[in-house]
Formats: C-alpha cells, structure tokens, sequence
C-alpha cells in the first residue's frame, strides 16, 4: 500500500508505531507492507480472531506519482482518507480492509493526518485535519497531472471529508474544470461537515460536485455529538436524505443498515454500504 502522511516520524519512520499525532514540517510518502490473515485451518484466522497487520513501512524520497511510476503506471488509484481518533496504524489498517472488502483492483493510497486519537481532542484533530489540505492537493496535483495514471478515487470518512473537500476545492481552483476527468468516485462516508460549508464548497468545484456520493444516517450519534460541540449544527452525515440532495449531490441513506450504538462506520462494516462504494467506483471507472 502506499502512504502520504502529514505526521511527524517516531523511530525515523521505520519501526512501529511509524508515526506519531504531531505536525510534520514536511510530508512523507511511503510504501507499507501489510499482512493478510491467516487462512489454514488451525490459524487464529479460522475462528475470526485473526487480522491484517501493518508489518513495515519504508519511507522513499520523491512524489507519489513517483511511486506510481515504479508500480508501471496505469491502474486507478483508491486513496483513503480517514477521519477524527485515529493513529497511523488504525488508519492504514482500515484502509486496508475497505480496499479488501470492496475488491479494489487498482493501487490504494492511505492519506493520513496528524490525530491524536484521543476522545477529547476533536479541536486539534480539526485543526490538523484542516492544515493538511495544501498536502492532500499535493497528492491529488501529483497524481492527475501524471498522464500514466489512471483515475483518481476518493473515500473519505467523517472529519476526513473536509479536509478532502477544502483541497478538492483548491485543486479546481487551480486547474478548473479540466481535472474532472482525473478524478473517478468521490464517497464522503459519514462527513463530518456543517451543511452551509459544504453548500459553499460544493458551488465552487465545478463539475467535481457530480462525483460526489454521501453516505449518510440519521442515526449516526457520533455526529450527533459533533453537531452538539458544533453549536447545535447539524452535520451533513447525519441530515435527512432530502436535505442534502437538495445541494445536489448524490446521497445514500444508511440509516437502516445499521443497528449498533454508534453507525459512525458503515462503510467498513456494513456488506450493503461497501457494494454501493464497489459501484460507485465502477461506474466512475468505465
């Protein structure tokens, strides 16, 4: 898998935990090396008590369309973005199991943010989330601008979908509606985003507000709680169906695809959510 990260390096970035919650001067692109479970018979794998594991992380020198080119170019590119409470590896693993569990066949990026993965740090993890957007257009600039590469899809969860939709805003600025083509699926799984700053930033990127499918639930409670901490506002992955539409982007309403106590992750979780992420990304691709 490979990795663009904003965080600062623990252990040079080279043993684990790989990278911490501070604030890199400068962005670091890696390759990671993951591990499937086990599938024999006696292995923890046969009882459901095995996992991927994050194995290795080697930092390289050079841009992401670098890396791309090392890899012969051409295949689509699946980047994930993650959102508040997550360490590198939480991350990088849950990257993992959405590529997995969507049969991505191109190559998958990790796009990760300085967060302390704390409960109580929801401002700092904002706040990073949202120094990180001149980065994540980096990423994005490198790859569309690389005729070799395919296109570029996008999942973005929670707090992760307004980093993502501030640096798609920026890169439309910047290229106008020329790069749409470059860019497939846009998912904001859950976005963790007031409805008027997103009704703004969806007015100016052009043709990118096509690409773009909302999961949303309205019983999502930990955008409940951000809507609360938010001064009562209510969060765009947990507004009603019509609501958003009338913004008009595509909306997927999970609400009734989950029945746990938080429905914050039904992207990862929920069989159903992951095949509508598999169309999208298919239909963006033919």
């Amino acid at each position: 898998m490979l990795v663009a990260t904003t965080r600062k390096r623990v252990n040079g970035g080279r043993a684990k935990p790989w990278f911490g919650p501070e604030r890199a001067s400068t962005m670091t692109v890696a390759r990671a090396k993951l591990v499937p479970p086990g599938d024999g018979r006696f292995t923890l794998a046969a009882v459901g008590l095995d996992d991927w594991r994050l194995d290795e992380v080697e930092p390289v020198s050079g841009e992401v369309s670098d890396l791309l080119a090392q890899a012969g170019g051409g295949p689509d590119v699946l980047i994930y973005v993650h959102g508040f409470k997550e360490t590198f590896e939480t991350a990088a693993l849950d990257a993992t199991h959405l590529s997995d569990g969507i049969k991505f066949r191109g190559q998958t990026m990790v796009f990760s943010w300085p967060s302390k993965a704390g409960l109580f740090d929801y401002a700092y993890d904002r706040e990073s989330a949202m120094w990180s957007r001149d980065d994540f257009e980096r990423v994005l600039r490198s790859i569309v601008t690389t005729p070799s590469a395919g296109r570029v899809h996008i999942v973005a969860h929670s707090m992760g979908t307004m980093l993502t939709l501030e640096s798609l805003r920026q890169l439309h600025a910047r290229y106008g509606d020329t790069v749409a083509d470059r860019i497939g699926a846009v998912v904001f799984a859950a976005p963790d985003i007031d409805m008027d700053v997103f009704s703004s930033a969806i007015n100016r990127i052009g043709p990118l507000a096509r690409k773009i499918i909302v999961i949303a639930a309205t019983n999502d409670r930990a955008l409940a709680l951000s809507g609360q901490i938010a001064g009562g506002m209510t969060r765009v992955g947990a507004a009603e169906k019509a609501a958003i539409e009338r913004l008009g982007v595509r909306v997927i309403d999970a609400s009734q695809a989950g029945w746990g106590i938080i429905n914050h992750d039904l992207f990862l979780s929920n069989a159903e959510v992951r095949r509508v992420i598999r169309r999208s990304i298919d239909a963006a691709a033919a």
